[in-house]
């Protein structure tokens, strides 16, 4: 009798079962692939959030006509924007000013030149749009002396602007990939305000000592060079300090608040299109660039363990839970003000939202729309300077009769 064939994979026929060993390797050299993939994408996405950003071109010159003093350039989201701004570029200039818009179409901005371009100027094509407008603390016309801060890495340099009665200074953090010139719009203000600024470096960000790994720890360990900022100004005769910090400037400032031991003179801060949750900004930013949510969960989850950092090349941990300001509302003592537009393209403005939620009785928060990131005072100066100045006047730091 004939024994009838089994179905079960014990009985199958070593040709069957060697098909199915070859299927599984596969399969399994597959998924490997996949996710050997993934790991190198997360360990590339996490190397790009800590290393310092270098200026990119974003934007093309397409026409410069230096008889009526205008440029052309391609259209992006910001080259369009409405108010005054600043281009980077190479060339016979380095830098220029950018006035209002005069024509645009699909593919193209033609705008007004503020700073004037010679006949003979020679601009290379490519160029960054930047909202800083001013480069050079010298454009200001405002007294200043140029200043070091000694912190745990080294001297720090500063722009100091003196101004009042010295009781109240303001400290001016700039963001990732940016130096100080980034916080040079806010100065003419304060300082008609009769408030101090003191404009400050950090360690990596170009200007200020590198650490010994030379990365960004997202405002965990960049916060020390700023309190040691605010200890400059207590002993210059500072009495009450307010922190201004611009995108990742604000992450800085709010882990200055949380963890200062000069606390007590820190008086409110003033965040201008900010990072509070860093998870939240990284995630967005990656789904802009089409990353998919496990390459950059495994890159967030990376940079947070020590083990990890020889791989990251972050230098140590970096603490999001720490970073977290919504997560940590309960903690805050300082009144903010936070001045953030909702279409803002970089840092989105949830985390911003979250926290006046979080804390409606220190956090107010002034919404903008088009202004995008930290671009606010370029977009619409008027309002930026009236808000600002209500907010110091509520605070008891400057004076109601006073206008900027």
């Amino acid at each position: 009798m004939v024994a009838p064939r089994r179905a079960a994979l014990g009985g199958a026929s070593p040709t069957v079962l060697t098909g199915i060993r070859a299927a599984l390797t596969i399969l399994s050299v597959a998924l490997a692939g996949v996710l050997s993939a993934t790991a190198v994408a997360s360990i590339h996405m996490a190397r790009r959030i800590v290393t310092p950003a270098v200026r990119r071109a974003d934007t093309r010159i397409l026409s410069l006509d230096t008889s009526a003093q205008t440029i052309t350039l391609s259209r992006t989201a910001d080259t369009g924007l409405p108010g005054r701004y600043g281009l980077f570029t190479a060339g016979t200039s380095s830098y220029v000013k950018l006035g209002s818009v005069l024509s645009e179409d699909e593919t193209s901005v033609k705008r007004k030149l503020l700073t004037h371009v010679g006949s003979d100027a020679r601009l290379s094509p490519d160029a960054a749009f930047s909202g800083w407008y001013y480069d050079r603390p010298e454009q200001l016309h405002i007294p200043f002396t140029p200043e070091l801060i000694g912190s745990s890495v080294g001297p720090c340099p500063a722009w100091l602007f003196p101004a009042g009665d010295g009781d109240v200074w303001v400290i001016q953090i700039h963001g990732r990939g940016t130096n100080r010139a980034e916080c040079l719009r806010a100065v003419p203000l304060f300082h008609s305000l009769g408030v101090t600024s003191l404009v400050v470096s950090y360690r990596n960000d170009g200007e200020a000592p590198r650490s010994r790994a030379g990365t960004y720890a997202l405002g965990a360990t960049e916060w020390r060079d700023v309190d040691a900022a605010v200890g400059f100004a207590r002993r210059r005769g500072a009495k009450r300090v307010i922190l201004m910090g611009w995108s990742m400037g604000g992450a800085i400032a709010l882990q200055v608040s949380l963890n200062s031991a000069h606390r007590g003179s820190i008086e409110g801060l003033i965040l201008e299109s900010p990072v509070i949750d860093w998870r939240v900004v990284l995630r967005y930013q990656a789904r802009v660039m089409n990353v998919p949510p496990s390459v950059s969960g495994l890159a967030i989850e990376a940079l947070q363990h020590e083990w990890a950092s020889p791989i990251t090349r972050s230098g140590g941990a970096i603490p999001f839970d720490r970073l977290d300001v919504v997560a940590r509302a309960a903690e805050l003592r300082h009144p903010v003000l936070i001045l953030h537009s909702d279409d803002d393209g970089f840092v989105p403005s949830d985390a911003s939202h979250d926290l006046v939620v979080a804390r409606p009785d220190l956090v107010q928060l002034e919404v903008f729309e088009v202004a995008r990131h930290t671009k606010l005072w370029n977009y619409d100066q008027e309002r930026w300077t009236d808000r600002i100045t209500v907010w110091l006047v509520e605070q008891g730091l400057a004076e109601a009769s006073v206008s900027a």
